[in-house]
């Protein structure tokens, strides 16, 4: 195992826990929540499982993809005028624009859940996981070497 391997297994693995987090949220959490607890306790568990979620992104998982995502792609030799090239370039950029989306979303969505607009904080729930899905996707593509 090298150097590289660990900083990719980092990255992936900090990936993987936030795209599950997600899903078990959507999947799990919410569902029981609705079926399970009364209006009052459900806005309280929700509301706090939304900030330790949030609390993670900040403070785990965008330090961890960002740092390891620059490593990554310094290692590889990538550059800005690569990225619009055919194959690995026009993949990252696909991959990065669509991160940079997911993260306008988990953004929004946190700030619409506190402000009590739930239709867009739902749509921004929806648009944030279903493109961090694209973006695995869109990593898979990538070769890891």
């Amino acid at each position: 195992m090298t150097w590289w391997s660990l900083v990719r297994f980092l990255h992936v693995l900090s990936a993987a826990l936030w795209v599950g987090g997600q899903l078990t949220v959507s999947l799990v959490v919410l569902p029981l929540a609705r079926r399970m607890l009364d209006d009052d306790r459900r806005g309280q568990v929700l509301r706090a499982v939304g900030r330790r979620f949030g609390l993670f992104t900040g403070a785990v998982f965008l330090p961890v993809q960002i740092a390891t995502g620059v490593a990554i792609t310094w290692h590889k030799g990538v550059t800005w005028t690569s990225l619009a090239l055919p194959g690995y370039g026009r993949v990252l950029a696909a991959k990065l624009v669509l991160f940079c989306v997911v993260m306008a979303a988990a953004g929004l969505h946190g700030w619409a859940s506190g402000k009590g607009h739930p239709s867009l904080a739902r749509a921004m729930a929806v648009t944030a996981m279903v493109g961090s899905v694209g973006v695995v996707l869109l990593a898979t593509a990538l070769p890891a070497t």
